[in-house]
Parts: C-alpha cells; structure tokens; sequence
C-alpha cells in the first residue's frame, strides 16, 4: 500500500443495533477531534468507515458488497476502515480478501482509529481487535464539550459484552464479556449530552440490565439505581434502556417503573421463543411461563407500559406444534411492538452445527404468519391510543410544509402539525392511528 494524502473529510456508515449507531457517533468525534470534517451530504468522503454488524445473514459478504461500490468521482477507492462485529470476528480474512481496505477495528478498540489513520496514510495497513472494553471508554474524549449539540433522542452506552451465551448469538465472541462503565463516567456524560441539547437518554447494552457499578456514596447499585439518579438531571425529561435479559430484571427495576416518571412507560424484553424446549436449546434460561409472570409484575408497576420482544422463527429442530407455542404467546401478550427474524446460523456458535436446521420455506412461511400477529397487535396498540393526550418529542421535520414528527412516550412515532421546532417537548391529543403511526392534534407547548 502507498503513503496517500491524510484525509479531509470522512462519512461513518453503521449497520445494525442502535450501540452501533453509538459506536459510529464516537468514532465521528475521535475523526473531528483529528480535524477531518464529515463529508457534505452527497459528496464522496475521503475517509470512509463502514461500522459493520454480525448479527444477520450473510453480514460478510454484503460488506465485501460495500467495500466494492466505494468510489470517488475520479475513480479512485476512499481510504476504507471496516469497523464493528464483523471486523471483530473476521478482520483476517477482510484484509486477505479485500485489498482496498486500510483499516479493521473491533468494537473495542475503536478508540485507536486515529492512530491507526496515521499508519494508513503512511502506507501501512493495519488489524486492531484487543478488547479492552475499560481501556476504549477512558480513551475517547468528552462528548459535547462545548463545540457540538446533541439530537433530542441521544443514546449511551453503558454496558457492553454478553454472558449469557444463547446458542444462535455471536455477541460474546464479537463483543466479548459483560463490561459496566463506571458510574461517575456515565453521569458525567449523560451530564454533557443534556448541556448539548439531548431531552431524552437511551441507557444502551448487549445486556443493559445487568449493568452494576457503585454510585457517589460507595454504595453498589444495578440498572435502577443509575436510572433514578440520572431523573435528578433537571433538564433531562425522558430515560429509556434497552435491550435486557429476562434474567437479570430484578425488584428495583420493576419498581422504578412505577415510582420513576421520567422512567418511560415501554420495556423491551426479548423472548425468542414460546416452546421452552427451543427456549432450552437457545439457553435462555427461562421459560415461556416464567417470562409472561415477568411481563405481568412488569405491568402490575407500570399498567400503562407497552411491551415489545424478539422473536426468532426456525430455529434447529422447531416443530410446527412448538411454533404454534410463540403465536399462543403472542397472543397472550399483546405486543406493542417487535421485531422478529428468520433463525440465520453463525459460525461458530453451537447452533450452526446442530440437528435439524429447518427448510428456508418452512422459516419463510411461519415469519408470515408471526408477523400477522404481531402487526395485529401493533395496530390494535395504536388504536387503542387514539384518544390519549400525551407529550410528544419533537425530533424532525415532516414531509409536508408545517408538520413535525416525534416519538410518544409508549415509542409511537407522531405527527402533527403547527408551532413547533426539533427538541420541544409539545402536547397533543393523539387522534388518527395507523399501522406504524399516530396523526396528532397539538394543544400546547411543555417545554422549549
């Protein structure tokens, strides 16, 4: 590879769960912290960093796809760094196969990517995947310090790494095990997202609930009690968190879901299955029962919570009977929201080698079925809203001249129109329900 010219402007590209969308805005700091600009919108960037995400099939090869048809209007290829879970677990072979790329980042060791720039435009590739998950957090610099401003809806990750070892997950091999940042460290972002303009925190993790760490006064506190005290931040007015385990949802979180106002009224809670035999052979380590008593302690806390869930449909040895169990669960539930998926083998978790994969039209044709339920129960959450009066966060523009969009509390997007700009917290009685959208009438500004 030759010495190239240091880059001027760069595009980060992420795939995948929202940590990632988190991982991609801190690696857009660490490049502007370097004094290369973003590139304008439809203008090729010098640098480009496509920060991938396993999780999906074929997820290799539709990076190799990307890679490809990166261009510059001269012809030339971009100094090309392949950053997330893909560049984790296969950053050999992505240097062995694809010449043009410069740089392979894991997840963890992201915070190296301006080094690894300097290398790049000296004419040396190079492969980082340490994980030293402690080492990355210490190592970026303060957000929002003063220079930029945050969206209304920021994320923070504040735990990362999986022990849990579901049969068909790559996430303890990509990502490593579970890892807390400290407490101090997460207040004082939060502190800094909130001074940018952020009204709402999305607490983010392989595993957020099992976070744990000591609070201000050396006491150890889990996911409730970092959530209790990021509601003492005045101008903060939303908090989320996702995604949990099942195992690790202990009294103290249920708890603030009633006894936390800022703490919003939505829990998303994978399942993956309704059969405790596949729940069994997933290693999910609770069963369809024990999840529905879960959800209703959940619900007995917080009557108005909307509940959301994984599923995935196919996996090895799934009978048709034991498919029938996930629809009767389902059923049961009466989900808000979800998002479901065909069973896709990963290489090297146990799933992919076990008995009885089954046919691509038996997963094809159950995920139809699944999702008529699920989109039922959507729609019938939204209508079932109609009606309410609920504060909404404002987070873009419409498409029509003087319309604004917006998330409810349950994570309904909104759109209304009149007076209004991005980060106001508005009022509207929600009037029109659609499958994937609510149309609202505005009675008032909360606040500016």
């Amino acid at each position: 590879m030759k010495p190239t010219a240091s880059p001027k402007t760069y595009r980060v590209k992420s795939f995948g769960c929202q940590m990632n969308v988190y991982d991609g805005e801190r690696m857009a700091e660490l490049l502007a912290d370097k004094g290369i600009a973003p590139a304008p919108e439809g203008e090729e960037a010098d640098l480009v960093v496509l920060n991938t995400c396993h999780i999906r099939e074929k997820a290799a090869e539709k990076v190799y796809s990307d890679i490809g048809r990166l261009k510059k209007p001269d012809g030339t290829k971009p100094l090309i760094a392949v950053a997330g879970c893909v560049a984790q677990a296969e950053g050999e072979e992505i240097m062995a196969r694809a010449p043009a790329v410069s740089m392979v980042v894991g997840p963890q060791a992201y915070h190296r990517l301006p080094q690894m720039l300097d290398r790049a435009v000296a004419g040396e590739r190079a492969t980082d995947t340490d994980m030293p998950a402690d080492a990355k957090f210490a190592a970026l610099p303060a957000r929002y310090s003063g220079r930029r401003r945050s969206a209304p809806s920021a994320f923070l990750t504040i735990q990362e790494g999986c022990d849990k070892f579901c049969t068909y997950c790559v996430v303890p091999y990509t990502r490593g095990a579970e890892i807390s940042r400290p407490y101090k460290a997460l207040i004082d972002e939060a502190y800094r997202l909130v001074g940018a303009g952020a009204k709402e925190i999305t607490l983010l993790g392989q595993n957020v609930s099992a976070w744990t760490g000591e609070d201000d006064k050396g006491h150890r506190v889990g996911l409730a009690g970092l959530i209790r005290a990021l509601a003492e931040l005045p101008d903060l007015a939303r908090i989320r968190y996702t995604t949990s385990h099942p195992a690790d949802m202990d009294d103290d979180l249920i708890a603030a879901h009633g006894e936390v106002g800022k703490l919003m009224p939505y829990l998303h809670l994978p399942v993956q299955s309704g059969s405790d035999r596949v729940l069994a052979a997933m290693n999910r380590s609770h069963t369809a029962e024990s999840y529905l008593r879960l959800l209703d302690r959940f619900r007995a806390a917080r009557p108005d919570l909307a509940l959301s869930g994984d599923f995935i449909v196919g996996f090895p040895g799934e009978t048709e009977a034991e498919f029938e169990q996930t629809l009767q669960l389902v059923d049961a539930v009466g989900y808000a929201q979800a998002f479901s998926f065909k069973y896709s083998p990963r290489p090297g978790t146990p799933a992919a080698t076990m008995d009885g994969q089954v046919p691509r039209e038996v997963m094809d044709e159950r995920l139809q079925r699944l999702q008529a339920r699920l989109n039922r129960d959507q729609r019938a959450f939204n209508e079932a809203s109609a009606g309410k009066t609920c504060e909404v966060l404002v987070e873009r523009r419409g498409k029509l001249p003087g319309q604004w969009l917006g998330k409810s509390p349950w994570l309904q997007s909104v759109w209304f129109e009149g007076d209004a700009a991005i980060g106001d917290l508005i009022e509207v009685e929600l009037v029109e329900a659609g499958p994937n959208s609510l149309g609202g009438r505005l009675l008032g500004r909360v606040s500016a």
